[in-house]
């Protein structure tokens, strides 16, 4: 049998003491001595978000590449390596299939062969997958609010402005180029047409007025 060890932060995770590399390394190394076992590798993901599932994971690939049957992947928390549900979930029968342990130190053990740490597994990827929908939803407040008081929240700035000293300004020109495709537009002119009206390339016009409309129905 091999034993793997996984361990992740995020960027701004790397500042926490909580959460360091080096901390979830000595739980897992831990964790192996009081079962008997050697950690043979250890999968180190610095610097990757939890959002990513743990497949498309530089370490998480070579992680679930190099277990194999009758090994042991020990893992200090289901955040450190999923925030799905499904990925979670799908990783899980996956390994099972393969014949893979997997080890939550904070669910208690092996949750590939223990009925109700699945079981709690489970509930927590759906809490954990929530969590993240309601982190979404505060960003997407806290830019509503930023862009209600006139603070642009980064990124290139949209067609018809420009970003001056972390506001957008209205652009004339490019305000009087998007009136005129919009005109045309709802007279059935086509992006090309538009485009040859405009001087811009049809895959352009279509991109802005769609990201207009997105806007004045947001």
């Amino acid at each position: 049998m091999k034993v793997f060890g996984y361990v992740r932060v995020s960027t701004i995770e790397q500042a926490s003491n909580g959460e360091s590399l080096e901390t979830q390394k000595a739980k897992i190394t831990g964790y192996a001595m009081m079962q008997g076992w050697t950690v043979d590798q250890m999968f180190v993901e610095g610097g990757v978000s939890g959002s990513v599932p743990l497949a498309d994971r530089p370490q998480g690939e070579r992680l679930l590449a190099a277990a194999g049957k009758g090994d042991m992947i020990i893992t200090c928390k289901l955040d450190r390596m999923f925030r799905s549900a499904s990925d979670a979930l799908g990783t899980l029968e996956e390994l099972k299939a393969g014949g893979t342990g997997l080890v939550m130190i904070d669910l208690g053990g092996d949750v590939t062969g223990n009925g109700i740490s699945k079981l709690v597994f489970t509930i927590l990827s759906a809490v954990a997958e929530n969590e993240r929908d309601r982190i979404r939803e505060r960003i997407r407040e806290v830019k509503r609010h930023l862009a209600a008081q006139g603070v642009y929240g980064g990124g290139k700035a949209p067609f018809g402005f420009n970003v001056v000293e972390g506001r957008l300004l209205a652009d004339a020109d490019q305000m009087a180029t998007l009136a005129k495709m919009r005109s045309l537009r709802k007279r059935g002119s086509s992006f090309r047409a538009i485009g040859e009206a405009t001087g811009m390339k049809a895959m352009s016009v279509k991109r802005i007025l769609d990201r207009c409309e997105a806007a004045i129905e947001g």
